[in-house]
């Protein structure tokens, strides 16, 4: 399980540092893989073994749902590891967990060799320090979705959950699916944006003058306060009626956005 913070809890936590001869970095996030999105998972398919970049961060929400590691052996699941495993021979990947697959342990990131990253993290790369967060820690007015957020997320609730036969969890994962009350109890309120001040709090702990995050799916970047800008992700669906799907680079001279490679 890949641990994290409350809001206010930022100083001292996890920092990756980029080895000085990258070029690229990529951040994905809320692709919501599943097999009902073939077209989706052969985009990122394509992108995470053929990007040009020398590492890939995916800012949570990779799958539509996790229901355990177990749950990694077959089907759709063994389908996203085997990609897991190539990208991860060819460049870094790191994953933090979102909303929908917060059930990613350390078995999965042990056999994809991922870096796992604890929300939020710290990017330190070419003189900068970017706050890296999924964003749903940061939606602080949405008082329902945070309760049942900490419910989900310790360890009593995961223990018992994943003691369930991995049938039984896989059936109430295709459950989840098809309610859309019970998917929005996950998502938590997505008409509601990060809360501004504690992500401003984020940025000055930590000396940092961006933050990256998805979540909300409002891609975009502005200015939070002078000189502190932060870049929201956008989601992926090339299945849908308007197909979109967008990749934040950052380089030595700054952030940009491009397709994936196969679109």
């Amino acid at each position: 399980m890949i641990v994290d913070r409350p809001a206010g809890a930022l100083p001292g936590c996890f920092e990756f540092a980029a080895p000085g001869g990258w070029r690229r970095i990529d951040f994905i996030s809320d692709l919501h893989l599943c097999e009902a999105m073939p077209r989706t998972f052969e985009a990122w398919r394509r992108h995470l073994l053929d990007t040009p970049a020398d590492a890939v961060f995916v800012l949570g929400d990779l799958f539509e749902l996790w229901v355990g590691d177990d749950a990694r052996h077959a089907g759709f699941a063994a389908r996203c590891v085997d990609v897991l495993v190539e990208a991860a021979r060819r460049r870094t990947l790191a994953i933090m967990v979102g909303n929908r697959d917060f059930l990613i342990g350390a078995e999965l990131l042990r056999e994809c060799a991922a870096v796992g990253l604890p929300d939020p993290s710290v990017l330190a790369a070419w003189g900068q320090r970017i706050v890296l967060t999924h964003g749903d820690l940061l939606c602080l007015d949405d008082h329902d979705y945070q309760a049942f957020r900490a419910q989900v997320r310790s360890p009593g609730w995961q223990r018992d959950f994943l003691a369930r036969p991995l049938a039984a969890r896989l059936e109430l994962a295709r459950a989840m699916r098809q309610a859309s009350a019970e998917r929005q109890r996950f998502d938590g309120d997505l008409t509601l944006d990060i809360d501004r001040g504690a992500a401003l709090r984020w940025l000055h702990d930590q000396g940092a003058a961006a933050l990256v995050h998805g979540h909300t799916h409002r891609a975009g970047s502005d200015e939070l306060a002078p000189g502190l800008w932060r870049h929201v992700l956008g989601d992926w669906d090339l299945d849908g009626a308007a197909p979109r799907a967008e990749v934040l680079r950052l380089t030595r001279a700054g952030f940009e956005r491009v397709p994936p490679v196969s679109v």
